[in-house]
C-alpha cells in the first residue's frame, strides 16, 4: 500500500495524519473537478472501473471492443503499477489506449488521469470517442477513496472472488453506480451467490445498478452494452 492514501497509519500522530491527508484529498478533488469538465470537452463520458486484480476489467474492454465493432467509440485509459501489458492488450482491439504506471502506488489519483487525458487527446487527434474508461489499479480499497473526474464509477467483482466483498470492500460500493458481477460461466465450480451479492451491495447503496455477467461467453452482454449507449 502507498503513504498518499492514508493507509500506513502513523499511529504517534494521527492528527498530522489527518490533516494531511485532507489536504491531498482537497487537491485532487479540485483537480478531479477540471478533469470532468475536459471530459466533457471531448464531448465523452468517463467511467472509472475499479476492482481487484483479476476481475476482468481489461477483458470486458476488450470484449466490449469486438462487440461494438465500430457502432461505439470509446478510449482507456489503463492504470497499473508496472508494465504497458493492459494498454497493448486494448489496442490490439484498435482501441486507443494510454498506460499510466503507478510505481507501486496503489491507486490513480486526478493528476495522473489529468496527465492521461492530455496523451489520449494526443492519440486520438480529432477522433471524439463517446466513453473514456479508466481501468484502475486492481484494488478494492484505495481507489475508493479518490475522484478521478469520472462521470461514472463501476465496481466489479468476480465470481472466483466470493459474494462477501460487498460486505468487506463498502466504500468502493457505496460510491459506485454500477456493480458488475463477472464470470458467471464459473458459476458452477464455485460458492457464489447472486442473491447474496446483490443484497449486500444494495444495502450499502439502494442506488446502486446491477447486472451479472461473462466476457468470455457473451452472457449478460447485452445489457451492459445498452447501459453503455444509454449513457
Amino acid at each position: 500500500m502507498c503513504d498518499t492514501c492514508g493507509c500506513q497509519s502513523n499511529h504517534g500522530n494521527d492528527t498530522k495524519l489527518v490533516e494531511i491527508n485532507r489536504s491531498l484529498l482537497e487537491a485532487n478533488d479540485a483537480l478531479a473537478r477540471k478533469n470532468r469538465q475536459h471530459v466533457e470537452a471531448l464531448g465523452a463520458v468517463a467511467i472509472n472501473l475499479i476492482s481487484s486484480p483479476g476481475a476482468g476489467k481489461t477483458t470486458l474492454l476488450e470484449k466490449t471492443a469486438e462487440i461494438a465493432a465500430g457502432t461505439l467509440d470509446f478510449a482507456v485509459i489503463e492504470g497499473d503499477i508496472e508494465t504497458e501489458r493492459d494498454a497493448e492488450r486494448i489496442r490490439a482491439k484498435g482501441i486507443p489506449a494510454i498506460q499510466l504506471t503507478t510505481g507501486g502506488a496503489c491507486h490513480l489519483d486526478a493528476k495522473l488521469v489529468h496527465k492521461g487525458i492530455h496523451l489520449l487527446e494526443d492519440q486520438i487527434g480529432h477522433e471524439r470517442p463517446k466513453i473514456i474508461f479508466i481501468e484502475n489499479v486492481g484494488n478494492l480499497v484505495c481507489p475508493a477513496t479518490f475522484d478521478l473526474g469520472e462521470h461514472k464509477r463501476v465496481v466489479m467483482v468476480s465470481v472466483p472472488e466470493g459474494s462477501d466483498k460487498p460486505a468487506k470492500y463498502p466504500r468502493a460500493f457505496l460510491g459506485s453506480d454500477l456493480f458488475i458481477i463477472t464470470k458467471i460461466d464459473l458459476l458452477e465450480f464455485f460458492d457464489f451467490s447472486l442473491d447474496e451479492a446483490i443484497e449486500c451491495a444494495r444495502r450499502i447503496n439502494p442506488t446502486i445498478k446491477t447486472m451479472a455477467l461473462s466476457a468470455k461467453t457473451g452472457q449478460g452482454m447485452e445489457q451492459w452494452m445498452n447501459y453503455l449507449k444509454d449513457l
